[in-house]
């Protein structure tokens, strides 16, 4: 039986690896990477590419598909590297979140499912280890896949997915085990694109999680890490 096509925002991280790793149980993957301008995005790109191949991805977006306009308007230290990258978890939304990014990248990802025929399109969102993003929210997708309906043709059919979206990343991390995922081609760090530093709020996350999970990271660190 023909696997029914899906879109895997894939960024290259580890939520969104696990999520393709899901996705891949029942369809068939067409992955989507977009640079938005971010600091990392070479290294990213490099992710992207080592994650589909292991995939086995044939269906895929990335090369040259840019939205660096995001990068010109700001707002983010993910862009903008006159801004810090916070080192601890704040109570208000960090400088870490690019204003309405996953609004721009679920909008390609329809237009591309529109023309491919694709009924799902998978983010790897999390409401817990999201740091409070506000475009992470189970109600933010919720009110997203209503205005795919509204705004798509009558006879699309169009899904938002967020399997891991009340997960915590240790739980992602287990899952991805279980899966096979390829958690060691991963990348998480919002500063530094050839050895982790271990200090932005992506790699703290990234560490607890695999902490959390009793488990080893397989990637380097600049700093010395205590795995359990």
């Amino acid at each position: 039986m023909r696997r029914q096509k899906a879109i895997i925002l894939l960024s290259g991280g580890i939520d969104s690896c696990v999520t393709a790793a899901i996705a891949n149980e029942n369809h068939q993957l067409c992955c989507l990477h977009i640079n938005y301008g971010q600091i990392t995005s070479t290294r990213e790109e490099k992710a992207f590419n080592e994650i589909t191949k292991f995939f086995n991805v044939k269906n895929k977006l990335s090369a040259n598909l840019r939205i660096d306009y995001l990068k010109k308007i700001g707002g983010s230290s993910l862009t903008n590297k006159n801004l810090k990258v916070p080192e601890n978890s704040q109570n208000s939304i960090p400088n870490t979140y690019v204003p309405f990014r996953n609004a721009n990248l679920l909008a390609i990802a329809v237009s591309w499912a529109e023309v491919i025929d694709a009924k799902k399109i998978f983010i790897g969102a999390m409401e817990e280890d999201s740091s409070g993003y506000p475009d992470c929210r189970e109600s933010f997708f919720k009110a997203y896949n209503q205005m795919i309906q509204l705004g798509t043709k009558f006879t699309t059919k169009i899904s938002i997915e967020t399997p891991i979206l009340h997960k915590s990343k240790a739980e992602v991390v287990k899952i991805g085990l279980k899966l096979k995922a390829p958690l060691h081609l991963t990348w998480s760090c919002y500063q530094n694109s050839e050895i982790a530093c271990g200090v932005c709020e992506s790699c703290k996350l990234r560490i607890k999680a695999f902490q959390n999970a009793g488990l080893k990271d397989s990637i380097p660190y600049k700093i010395p890490i205590k795995w359990k």
